[in-house]
């Protein structure tokens, strides 16, 4: 028997929001589950910022999406291999690589529909839709790092995130006295890039480890850096008023472009499903009433034009029609949330819960 060929590799974080969108590709295009290596790298224990994973991605962020080389592939080659690290391209080479076109070895049956826009016109609102969800502006980690306008809010939101930064940092430390004590080598620039993600873990903590004291009780500096820190969230969460707005006025409906599921609506899950969470919804709630939690948690009165048939985006989306003849409106989103939520795909990455 001849040796198996290496398998490509994901390495993920199974409640990273943009992790998400190459898992739900994997159900999307109908991978099989032994055609692709999934190797879990826990950030919640800073495993992201390990030398072995800082040369496969010198970012530190997940997901990145290991390939070997096709010229390379052969019991009797020694494989050569690259990364792909960022959720866009990998979602986009998941959906390359098993199609008509593709000469990927598959070991699945199921169908492979194409993810990529049809023609130019769709392929330009895809790309407008996946790069505002990628801004600064819709950043779904910051929001959730920052997810508290009020002193009550901020105790809520560190009970939850403090352990994870306190872990972070240790791990940082760690490695940076390792480095120091010779027991690891890296170079200058990694020395660096631990220091300065430290130094950025340690001004969340400074504002976490204070969040139970009352505001009365905290010294000047401590005061100015809730201060400066809830109004940096509110900025962010106002930012994501416009982000809204803009999503719900591109999307075609249901999905992002129409009748069917493309690249665009990986990523719009993902980010969606991080808000709707961060908002107070669950996967038990609809369209209407998760963006309804949405705008109520963005605030000041936001909220999104209904301009949609609530019983058209159901017929569209291939879902049971209880009154045909309803006039209900709903909003882009809310739509696409409906659609999106009963598909195998969301159903299967999120089965223990939105995140």
């Amino acid at each position: 028997m001849s040796e198996q060929l290496p398998k490509a590799a994901l390495y993920y974080f199974p409640t990273s929001v943009w992790c998400a969108p190459p898992l739900l590709a994997l159900e999307e295009k109908g991978y099989g589950p032994d055609e692709l290596d999934l190797k879990l790298v826990d950030i919640a224990k800073g495993e992201n910022y390990a030398p072995s994973y800082l040369r496969l991605n010198p970012r530190a962020t997940v997901p990145t999406l290991v390939v070997p080389l096709q010229k390379t592939l052969g019991p009797d080659i020694e494989s050569r291999y690259k990364a792909i690290q960022d959720s866009k391209s990998i979602v986009e080479f998941l959906d390359k690589s098993r199609s008509t076109q593709s000469r990927t070895h598959t070991t699945s049956d199921a169908p492979a529909p194409s993810l990529s826009p049809a023609t130019i016109a769709f392929s330009a609102v895809s790309t407008k839709l996946i790069d505002l969800l990628h801004s600064p502006a819709a950043d779904p980690n910051a929001l959730k790092y920052m997810n508290a306008r009020t002193s009550d809010d901020l105790r809520g939101l560190a009970a939850s995130e403090r352990p994870k930064f306190v872990a972070r940092r240790a791990a940082l430390a760690q490695l940076l006295a390792d480095n120091e004590q010779a027991k690891i080598r890296v170079s200058e620039k990694t020395r660096a890039f631990w220091e300065v993600k430290k130094v950025a873990t340690e001004k969340f903590l400074d504002v976490y480890d204070e969040a139970d004291t009352p505001e009365e009780k905290l010294d000047a500096k401590a005061r100015e850096r809730r201060e400066v820190f809830l109004k940096d969230a509110a900025d962010a969460w106002a930012h994501v008023r416009d982000v809204l707005t803009q999503l719900n006025q591109d999307l075609i409906g249901p999905y992002a472009l129409g009748d069917q599921v493309s690249l665009a609506d990986l990523h719009l899950a993902a980010w969606l499903a991080r808000l709707v969470s961060l908002s107070g919804g669950t996967l038990a709630d609809d369209g209407t009433t998760v963006i309804g939690k949405l705008e109520a948690h963005v605030g000041d009165g936001f909220t999104l034009v209904k301009d949609f048939s609530v019983a058209e985006a159901r017929r569209r989306a291939g879902l049971t029609v209880t009154d045909p003849e309803s006039n209900e409106r709903c909003n882009r989103l809310a739509a696409f949330w409906d659609a999106v939520k009963e598909r195998p795909s969301f159903k299967k990455v999120y089965k223990d819960g939105l995140h």
